[in-house]
C-alpha cells in the first residue's frame, strides 16, 4: 500500500459523503498525515442497512491522528453547503482540498426510472457536486496547493454506458464534465481532476447492488483511498486528469495489488464506463443479482487489454457502423494463441455493433481460431482470411459465407492504418 508522508499534515480536505466507504477511507488516509477532515455528509442518525455516521466518522477520523469536523450536509441544499463550509473555514482556516464523492445511483433503464430517481441522481452527482465546487472555489484559491477531486470515470461515449441507464450515466458524467470545464478555467490556480477504479469497490452500495458474493470481485476502499492521496501530492499542473486508481498507483511505485483484494487471487470485476471489458462485466454483474440488463459474456481477469491486439480493436471499434451491421449480420469469436493469446469477439450483428475482449455477448455465428500474429496481418491487410484458411493458420467453425464477409471490414482497416 501506498505509505503516509505528512504531505497533508495542517491540510484542511472537505469531503462530501464522508461517512462510509470511499469517502471515509479518502478522510482516514488523510487524517493519519494530520489533516483536518470536514465530514459533509447526511446520515446523522444510524441507518438500518448502512454503517457509518457523520459523528463515528469523526471518532475515527480523530483516532487516526486528524482533527474532524462533522456537518450535516444534503449537497443539494445550498444554504447546508454553504453553511459547512463557512464552518470549516472558522475552525481551520481555509480549504485545501475538496472531494466531491456524494453520489446517488440507481441502473434502470429510461421507462423504468421514476423521474423522483432522476432528479435524486442530477441533483446530487451533477448539480451538488457543481454546487460544492462553486463555493469551496473562492476558498481553495487561497491555498498554497488546493485541489478539487471528483470521484467519477472518464468521459467515455461508448453507446454500451447509456442504453441500460442512461438517467444514472447523464449524472456522473455530470461530475466529469465539471473536472473538463473547470480543471481549464482555473488552470494555474486549482487542479481539478476524476478519480475512477479499475475494479469493483467493496462499499454497502455495491454490496446492495451485486448481491452476495460480489465482495469477492472487488478491491477494497483502501486503493483508491491511496490512489487519491497520490494525486493530492501532485502540483496544481497536474490538472484536468481522468485518474484510473490503479494507474497512478504503479506511478507510485506500487507492484502488489493482493494486498488491495477483498481476496487475494480471485478474479476481479472490472468497473464501469471502462471499455477493457465493458460488456462482459454485464454478464457478471447479474450472475451476483445486480440491476443492469446487459447480454454478455463471460470475463477472464487475464485478458490482455495492452498490445498490439487491444490497439487493433480499439481501431475496429472506430470503424463500427450500422452500415457494416447491416450488410454484415454476423457476430465473430477469435481465440488467439501465440505472443498475446486470448479470446475476443466482434458483433455486427446487433444494434451499432461492437468489439472487445473476452466472449461475445450473444452466441457466435463464426469463430476463427489462429495466432495472434496472423490475426494481426489479417486485420492489417497483410493475410487474406482466405489464404489464412487455405494454409492452415486460421481454423473456421460456422458459417463460411460470414467469415468472408469480414474481408469487407478488413478492406476498411487497413486505410485505418
Amino acid at each position: 500500500m501506498l505509505q503516509n508522508t505528512g504531505k497533508l499534515a495542517g491540510y484542511t480536505v472537505f469531503i462530501t459523503g464522508a461517512s462510509r466507504g470511499i469517502g471515509k477511507a479518502i478522510a482516514l488516509k488523510a487524517a493519519r498525515d494530520g489533516a483536518n477532515v470536514v465530514i459533509a455528509a447526511k446520515t446523522a442518525d444510524p441507518h438500518p442497512k448502512l454503517p457509518g455516521t457523520i459523528y463515528t466518522a469523526a471518532a475515527e477520523i480523530e483516532a487516526a491522528g486528524g482533527k474532524a469536523l462533522p456537518c450535516i450536509v444534503d449537497v443539494r441544499d445550498e444554504k447546508q453547503i454553504n453553511d459547512a463550509v463557512g464552518k470549516a473555514v472558522e475552525k481551520f482556516g481555509g480549504i485545501d482540498i475538496l472531494v466531491n464523492n456524494a453520489s446517488a445511483i440507481n441502473l434502470t433503464g429510461t421507462l423504468e426510472t421514476p423521474m423522483k430517481k432522476v432528479d435524486l441522481m442530477l441533483g446530487i452527482n451533477l448539480r451538488g457536486t457543481y454546487l460544492t465546487s462553486k463555493l469551496c472555489i473562492p476558498h481553495l484559491l487561497k491555498s498554497k496547493n488546493p485541489h478539487i477531486l471528483n470521484l467519477s470515470p472518464p468521459l467515455n461515449l461508448n453507446p454500451i454506458w447509456f442504453k441500460n441507464h442512461t438517467a444514472y450515466t447523464m449524472a456522473k458524467y455530470g461530475m466529469s464534465m465539471c473536472v473538463l470545464g473547470m480543471a481549464e478555467e482555473f488552470k494555474g490556480s486549482i487542479a481539478v481532476n476524476a478519480l475512477w477504479p479499475k475494479t469493483a469497490i467493496q462499499t454497502a452500495a455495491m454490496d446492495m447492488l451485486g448481491g452476495s458474493g460480489i465482495d469477492k470481485q472487488c478491491r477494497k476502499v483502501e486503493i483508491v483511498a491511496d490512489a487519491a492521496y497520490a494525486i493530492f501530492k501532485q502540483p496544481t499542473s497536474f490538472t484536468g486528469q481522468f485518474v484510473i486508481d490503479e494507474d497512478i498507483l504503479k506511478k507510485e511505485g506500487i507492484k502488489d495489488f493482493d494486498v488491495y483484494a477483498v481476496e487475494p487471487g480471485h478474479p476481479l470485476l472490472p468497473d464501469f464506463f471502462l471499455d477493457q471489458q465493458p460488456e462482459n462485466l454485464a454478464r457478471q454483474m447479474e450472475e451476483h443479482g445486480a440491476t443492469p440488463v446487459y447480454k454478455s459474456g463471460k470475463t477472464s481477469a487475464d485478458s490482455a487489454t495492452t498490445g498490439p491486439v487491444s490497439d487493433m480493436f480499439n481501431i475496429i471499434r472506430g470503424i463500427l457502423s450500422p452500415d457494416i451491421v447491416k450488410t454484415t449480420q454476423g457476430v465473430y469469436r477469435f481465440e488467439l494463441s501465440g505472443d498475446h493469446a486470448g479470446v475476443w469477439y466482434i458483433d455486427l450483428k446487433n444494434d451499432a455493433g461492437s468489439a472487445g475482449s473476452g466472449e461475445p455477448p450473444v452466441k457466435a455465428d463464426v469463430v476463427m481460431t489462429l495466432d495472434s500474429s496472423d490475426f494481426i496481418k489479417m486485420f492489417g491487410g497483410k493475410l487474406k482470411p482466405t489464404m489464412a484458411f487455405m494454409s492452415g493458420k486460421l481454423k473456421i467453425k460456422g458459417d463460411m459465407g460470414l467469415a468472408i464477409k469480414l474481408e469487407k471490414m478488413m478492406g476498411m482497416m487497413k486505410s485505418k492504418l
